[in-house]
């Protein structure tokens, strides 16, 4: 597995219930995962122990065959290989938007910066987009800067926190397929929280869903509306049977 998430819990101080219960998850290269629940049920607080601006209680996180946490192990977030698109996407508001990309391209040339600069603007449809600033951009297209930024230093992994939030209706649908189209083409292993489900249907090849720390399902977005189908059935022959029977 390129991504290997094993037994890991977290409690936040002062606390009795678990934040995350002895999470496990295995992932493949370029797997758009999604982590599905309501406040409160610990989806992001997997992104922070992910990120390593938390540190777990117990468990291990191996990248490619690197731990990045373990008993033992703790490597700094600067050093795992992990890029983050925020929900209000964090984006520099005084840098254009080549220059933002450029931001995490430290240790290149500039030659080399400027190319995977242009890169990312084409990946994400942005090419006439390189010298405005954030203020100059509608919800979706700066949604898209961040994404690129995030790509940019060719991370092992992308984590998104509830990417949708700050766009309306009307955009979301069309910068969901964008997203996914984006990820895929960039061959991008990603884990992107949400509390809604259609985020989780149309973008993820799995969806984990989350409950009180502990994973209540893991499946393909098709399993899970076989699974609801089920379970409707389930509650709908119980409303039947504790209905009394009337004799005409």
């Amino acid at each position: 597995m390129f991504v290997a998430i094993e037994d890991v819990s977290f409690s936040y101080p002062n606390t009795q219930a678990p934040a995350l219960d002895r999470f496990t998850l295995d992932i493949k290269k370029g797997e758009v995962i999604s982590i599905l629940g309501r406040s409160g049920s610990g989806k992001s607080t997997i992104l922070r122990l992910l990120a390593g601006l938390e540190r777990p209680k117990n468990g291990r996180l191996v990248i490619q065959d690197e731990t990045l946490f373990d008993d033992k192990t703790f490597l700094q977030p600067e050093k795992r290989g992990i890029g983050m698109v925020f929900q209000d996407y964090a984006l520099f508001p005084h840098m254009t938007v080549a220059a933002n990309i450029m931001f995490g391209l430290s240790g290149m040339k500039k030659a080399d910066k400027k190319r995977r600069m242009h890169e990312m603007l084409e990946l994400v449809e942005l090419e006439e987009y390189e010298k405005r600033y954030p203020h100059q951009l509608s919800g979706g297209q700066q949604q898209r800067v961040a994404i690129a930024r995030a790509i940019a230093p060719n991370p092992h992994l992308i984590l998104l926190d509830e990417p949708f939030s700050n766009l309306d209706a009307e955009l979301q649908g069309k910068i969901r397929k964008d997203l996914r189209e984006i990820l895929k083409k960039a061959n991008i292993t990603s884990i992107f929280v949400t509390h809604d489900e259609k985020d989780a249907h149309i973008l993820a090849d799995r969806i984990v869903k989350l409950k009180d720390g502990k994973m209540d399902f893991v499946g393909r977005p098709c399993d899970m509306l076989d699974t609801f189908r089920q379970e409707a059935i389930a509650e709908s022959e119980e409303v039947l049977k504790s209905q009394p029977v009337v004799n005409v």
